[in-house]
Order: structure tokens, then sequence, then C-alpha cells
């Protein structure tokens, strides 16, 4: 019994706070996120940086401890770089998820505490997203969210996804599911929305603040 509140509370403190999103076009992924960080119903930083990058060609989005997923984050990269020099060829994307879901399995009794979203344009397959839970589960999926904000972030992506967007809407949906779970959510905020798009030859960040989101938002709906 005291295992299942232990387990619960993990879960909670993973989910809670936060929306982040993935989503595989037919060239390219986006993710972005919101910048609030919160502890309980303290907000602790209206500016985090969500979305970590590992390589020139793929990221990962935050939700759960910082410090946990800054951790995984680095030791990913550290394993990329390490199977690069000794193999030749890069770490697929899909090994690198799987690696990381071995790590939060073999660490579930005293577990990391993040949920992620492991995104980028594979050196073998093209664009790809996995999510990786806080005991180790990983899904490939076309389009994910993550955190508190996600029911929200995700009915909006669902009503407008196409999977030839151009990158320009493309930015534009993602930015709109996060403002939507800004505007419903009280654990998601902060002073705007991180967006980064990763293709085959390019990684691109960008930073909306909150008055840029409203002027993007009208000018792409137009």
């Amino acid at each position: 019994m005291k295992y299942l509140e232990f387990e619960t509370k993990i879960l909670e403190k993973a989910y809670r706070g936060t929306t982040t999103i993935g989503i595989v076009f037919k060239d390219y992924v986006v993710l972005a996120s919101d910048k609030k960080a919160t502890s309980g119903i303290y907000i602790a930083h209206k500016n985090v940086k969500k979305i970590v990058k590992v390589n020139e060609r793929i990221a990962m989005t935050i939700a759960g401890l910082v410090a946990d997923a800054q951790a995984l984050a680095d030791f990913i990269r550290a394993e990329a770089h390490y199977y690069q020099i000794l193999n030749g060829r890069p770490m697929s994307l899909r090994g690198m998820a799987s690696l990381l879901g071995l790590v939060l399995n073999e660490y579930k009794y005293f577990p990391f505490i993040v949920q992620l979203i492991l995104g980028g344009y594979d050196h073998y397959e093209g664009p790809k997203i996995f999510v990786i839970e806080p005991y180790g589960d990983v899904t490939e999926e076309n389009i994910a969210a993550t955190g508190s904000g996600s029911p929200t972030a995700i009915g909006i992506i669902e009503a407008e996804y196409k999977p030839d967007l151009s990158i320009e809407n493309s930015i534009k949906l993602a930015v709109k599911a996060i403002a939507s779970a800004i505007a419903r959510d009280i654990f998601t905020g902060g002073i705007g929305v991180d967006v980064v798009t990763i293709g085959k030859d390019f990684y691109r960040e960008y930073t909306f603040t909150v008055e840029e989101i409203k002027k993007f938002l009208s000018r792409t709906s137009s």
C-alpha cells in the first residue's frame, strides 16, 4: 500500500505542471513547450527552457523535475557520442529512446521524476518522436503531449494536424496548442512559448513572447 501511494505521488509530480508537445510531419518534427516552472501551487520561475538539445538533429522536451531530465539529457548525449566514435555511425533515435527507457526502468524503485518526448530527424528513419514514461515505457507517436496541460494541447493538435503542413503553419499549430493549454491549465504558463523545428539539414529554435503569440496567431490565421 505504501509503495502504491509513493508511486502515485511520483506520477503526479511527473504529470503536474508544464505542457510540452511533439509533432511529426512529412520531412521534419516540431517540439514546443511552455516556460513556467512550478513547485506545488508556487510559481518558481516564468522563463524556463524545457527543450534540451541532444545533438544537431535531436532534442528532448521535459515534463517533471528539470534536474532529472537534464541528467538524462547529459547521459544520452554522452552515450550517443561514444557510440559514434566506437561504430563510426550515429546512434539511431530509436536506440536512444530505448536506452533512456532501460535507464528509467532500472531506477524505477528510486525513479527519475520525468516524462520525456525525444524527437528529431533520425539518420536512418527520418523524422520521429518517442514518448518515454517515468518507469521506462517507450512509445513511438506522430503527435504527443506531456504534462498537466496535455489534454487541452492534444485536442488542438488532433483537430488541425496534417502531415504535409508547411513549417510556418506547423509552428502556428504548436504555438496554438501550448497557448490553449496556458489558457486552461493553472500549472502551464510563463512568459512565452519555446519551439524547435528539426529536419534533415536544419535545427531551428524560436521563442515567442505573449505579445508575439497573439500577433503570430492572428497573422497566420488570416
